[in-house]
């Protein structure tokens, strides 16, 4: 059973840091690309950040570049979503997401929350 757990999550001033975790389970992890999205109250879900751990290729949306990295510890099948220099509109839930064999498979979710 694919299984995807976030955590992480938590509130913080503006400018401020978190780092989520995106702890898998139930597949091969080495041989997936493994996203990070997000979702606002009343706005679509958005990809933010995704890396590809067969050849170390990351992707970022505009909007956090230079302030988010993700990275993978291969050892741990974890996923981390390292988000620095917050702004209030980064606040949202933040999913993680793995595609296999054209399914879609998601985390619960955990709630990231930026004060001005």
């Amino acid at each position: 059973e694919v299984r995807l757990v976030e955590s992480g999550g938590g509130l913080v001033q503006a400018g401020g840091s978190l780092r989520l975790s995106c702890a898998a389970s139930g597949f091969a992890f080495d041989d997936y690309a493994i996203g990070w999205f997000r979702q606002a109250p009343g706005k679509e879900r958005e990809g933010v950040s995704c890396i590809d751990k067969r050849d170390g290729i990351t992707f970022y949306v505009d909007s956090v570049k230079g302030r988010f990295t993700i990275s993978s510890d291969n050892a741990k099948n974890t996923v981390y979503l390292q988000m620095n220099s917050l702004k209030p509109e980064d606040t949202a839930v933040y999913y993680c997401n793995v595609r296999i064999n054209q399914d879609n498979y998601w985390g619960k979710g955990t709630q990231v929350s930026v004060s001005s």
